[in-house]
């Protein structure tokens, strides 16, 4: 779905970002950064704190991409379960990796108060809520696993999930404390001031039409100029599809598109998410909802047909929130997220001095901030490894056909939903 400027409740809500230019003629620095998002933002933040010359290369606008595009909910830790986490790197890289992304939104939220960011910042927790008999029994493994690695959570029976909610169709809920909710581009945004402030160099609207090595570096082409450097950083995540294929190839882009109202009312609110958590489900095609400072109700599903979608989300919210009656929705838009085969982010060094780091897989905000910050710091010589694998990816075999298979079937689940509701 083509999105027109104002179509993103983020991109017409958010302050304004840092005023940039495309790059036009030469750069040197001793780090470059290709991707303006999370990632590559907070790379360039540390990096420039810690006295390394570092430009980054965007090639639409800071946060174009997921980073101006999610949910918004500041999560800790990855999307797979604790032990599937141990059994799919082995315990003890497992638990480095857990042990540094469940303190990710002390570090996200510490960042925002540091620069004064203003991306509507709510700390009250995250709800992750169970539907049906395997989504209880899901919620329950999981929160055993994470009380067993010291984390602060809570299932919450049926009874507390609906009042924390505002509705009757949840069975349960793992309510994390350390979570919370951003406005995703706003922080986007705050992190390129931010590290503008320390020194970085940003260029914006400058899309990257080759990479080449050099005797001692890399030479980044744009239409209009080149930046030199010693190291560079490929940070485009699901946009690689934009001037970096072969990256692409690496991850599996999954659409999830989301819907925003008009402000609810005060009675509305009283009801709807009280406590303004972010919430997402249990159900094999995951949907979220959240508010926003001004009220809105944000209503988000996978896929990117925006009238099935739309359809959808209507009649869910309507047998969600029987209170809200017919919702108006003012905005619509898409995103993109990374799969990788195993769920989880992963920093490949392709070739000497150059990386790439992708695959947070829907969980961008805190990992991303967080591995941005370790590259920094790796670079460096201040930390000995990074918390993700460092592997190289394979190819993903028929990855155009795993694609369509899961737009196609999050459409399907939409059309039957909403087909079973008319009935």
């Amino acid at each position: 779905m083509a999105e027109r400027v104002c179509d993103s409740l983020w991109r017409c809500s958010a302050p304004a970002g840092p005023e940039l230019s495309p790059l036009v003629g030469g750069c040197e620095v001793k780090v470059a950064i290709v991707g303006g998002g999370y990632t590559g933002l907070s790379a360039a933040l540390h990096l420039a704190k810690f006295g390394v010359s570092v430009a980054v290369i965007e090639a639409q606008e800071m946060g174009f991409g997921g980073s101006g595009r999610n949910v918004g909910l500041a999560n800790a830790g990855v999307w797979l379960e604790p032990d599937q986490l141990d059994k799919t790197l082995g315990a003890e890289a497992g638990n480095v990796m857990y042990n540094a992304l469940a303190a990710a939104p002390d570090y996200v939220y510490q960042l925002i108060a540091e620069y004064d960011i203003q991306c509507e910042p709510v700390r009250n927790g995250t709800l992750h809520a169970g539907v049906g008999k395997s989504g209880l029994v899901q919620l329950q493994r999981r929160c055993e696993q994470m009380q067993r690695r010291g984390a602060p959570v809570r299932l919450l029976d049926a009874s507390e999930a609906q009042a924390r909610i505002g509705s009757t169709k949840f069975n349960s809920a793992l309510f994390d404390p350390r979570a919370g909710t951003i406005q995703p581009l706003a922080y986007a945004r705050g992190l390129a001031s931010a590290a503008l402030k320390e020194g970085a160099k940003l260029f914006d609207h400058s899309p990257v039409s080759g990479i080449h090595p050099l005797e001692n570096g890399w030479r980044i082409q744009t239409a209009q100029g080149e930046i030199r450097a010693e190291t560079v950083i490929l940070a485009t995540n699901a946009y690689s599809e934009y001037g970096l294929k072969e990256q692409a190839c690496k991850f599996v882009p999954i659409y999830y598109s989301q819907l925003a109202s008009k402000p609810l009312s005060e009675s509305q609110l009283a009801h709807v998410l009280p406590n303004k958590e972010g919430v997402w489900d249990t159900c094999t095609v995951m949907s979220s909802f959240r508010l926003d400072q001004q009220g809105r109700l944000i209503f988000g599903g996978m896929g990117g047909e925006g009238r099935v979608l739309s359809n959808w989300a209507s009649q869910r919210v309507s047998e969600l929130f029987p209170m809200l009656s017919k919702v108006e929705w003012d905005y619509c838009w898409t995103g993109q997220i990374a799969y990788s085969e195993d769920h989880l982010p992963h920093c490949q060094q392709l070739q000497p001095g150059l990386y790439s780091i992708a695959g947070y897989s829907g969980r961008g905000i805190g990992p991303g901030t967080v591995m941005g910050k370790e590259l920094a710091e790796w670079l460096t010589g201040k930390r000995e490894a990074l918390s993700v694998p460092t592997t190289l990816l394979r190819n993903i075999p028929m990855r155009e056909f795993k694609r369509l298979f899961y737009e196609v079937g999050a459409q399907t689940y939409h059309l039957g939903q909403r087909a079973h509701a008319l009935d």
